[in-house]
């Protein structure tokens, strides 16, 4: 099996980051993918045009983010997107699916009783 430094993420991850940034305040792509990246420090990098904008607008549709155009502090007109309700309940019901999920895989990881590893 070949290994490869970059890994991409599972599907719907990028989503689930997104809605749990927005869940503190609004934000624009560029904060988005900052944040991202500062809360996973440094670990994760978004790309911009190639992963977060396809994802912001697959939220969008399915009614999860909500987005206006606004004038950013530097007066640059910026899209801002915030969390909807239904984003906010898809969240919880997907956060608890990947604890869920995660839980298994430590538990398929972890040594077996009498053995090491």
């Amino acid at each position: 099996m070949k290994q490869d430094s970059k890994r991409d993420l599972f599907p719907g991850a990028l989503e689930l980051m997104v809605l749990h940034t927005l869940v503190l305040e609004p934000l624009h792509g560029y904060a988005l993918a900052t944040r991202i990246r500062q809360r996973s420090q440094n670990l994760l990098q978004v790309e911009e045009e190639g992963s977060l904008y396809p994802a912001l607008q697959r939220l969008l549709k399915a009614g999860f983010v909500q987005a206006r155009w606004e004038m950013s502090a530097t007066n640059r007109r910026v899209r801002t997107y915030s969390l909807t309700r239904k984003g906010s309940r898809h969240l919880a019901k997907e956060t608890a699916r990947l604890d869920s999920m995660m839980l298994g895989i430590q538990l398929v990881l972890s040594p077996l009783p009498g053995r090491q590893s």
